[in-house]
């Protein structure tokens, strides 16, 4: 079939899943850290020493060699490639059915990137439970597969969902951030510049500074989301108050490094290659 037959909203979940795929490959190590440095804290006495990304990052490499910081990186893609297009697809579907004749203003955005953001969550969120799993280091599942069949069998299908809450309370609000700060920043581009060979170069500056802005306030939902799906006992409530008490209010920013690195430059990468690709292929992103 050729390129030219295909959907809009094809081409953009093509597009998405390609750039996803790029990013994810990139940036797992930063993922398990985070994942590591989150999940540690159940075993962490109140007031002893904090452990710091740099001594995880060397500890997973001691123990479990270099690869072992691409632990999880199955899940992560199984999750991410199609998760990602299915981010970019809804996005471009809303945008053109509700924006068409005109640019989406900060609050348009806002809800454009966190409704397009509750479609691929919701639809994803099994395969982000097994991913988080895999990178805590507690499960030792052979497989995608395998972990979605020992999870079903011996926690029911519902514990696929255990942090949905929590990962939408995440995901939503960053999505809605992020686009919000990249298309306003992006607009404020001079002339110039957006249509000057460097304008990629710019539009990935562009969506650094909105990656770091909207990481740090989503922060302390991502590590109740970790807690709730390391552990499918513990309720979001449960995870609040545990997380609260034990380590108080810094213990929502444990993990905050490696993941704000991660999110900004994934997002930075992944809308970078996203909107070069529709441009090659003659859609507006």
């Amino acid at each position: 079939m050729e390129l030219s037959l295909v959907h809009p909203a094809i081409k953009a979940f093509m597009c998405g899943s390609f750039s996803g795929t790029c990013s994810t490959l990139l940036f797992q190590p930063l993922d398990l850290v985070k994942t590591r440095l989150q999940t540690l804290q159940r075993s962490v006495q109140p007031g002893s020493r904090r452990v710091g990304m740099m001594s995880v990052l060397v500890g997973v490499v001691r123990t479990e060699r270099l690869l072992g910081l691409w632990k999880g990186v199955s899940p992560s893609c199984v999750r991410t490639i199609p998760g990602v297009g299915i981010y970019f697809s809804s996005y471009y579907s809303l945008k053109q059915h509700f924006f068409q004749d005109g640019r989406p203003g900060a609050a348009h955005a806002v809800m454009l990137g966190g409704g397009a953001r509750t479609v691929a969550g919701v639809v994803m969120l099994p395969i982000t439970v097994i991913k988080t799993r895999f990178e805590c280091g507690r499960y030792s599942y052979a497989s995608v597969g395998g972990a979605l069949r020992s999870v079903c069998r011996s926690e029911g299908p519902a514990a696929l969902f255990s942090g949905l809450v929590a990962t939408l309370l995440r995901d939503v609000p960053f999505s809605g951030i992020y686009v919000m700060f990249y298309s306003q920043t992006k607009a404020s581009l001079p002339r110039e510049i957006s249509s000057s060979p460097s304008a990629p170069l710019a539009n990935f500056s562009c969506g650094i500074l909105a990656g770091v802005l909207a990481s740090l306030i989503t922060q302390p939902a991502d590590v109740v989301k970790t807690h709730v799906q390391v552990n499918p006992l513990l309720r979001t409530a449960e995870a609040i108050k545990y997380i609260y008490t034990d380590h108080g209010l810094q213990g929502f920013f444990s993990g905050a490094v490696p993941r704000c690195l991660r999110r900004t430059m994934m997002a930075a990468m992944a809308w970078t290659v996203y909107e070069q690709m529709m441009a090659h292929i003659g859609l507006k992103s």
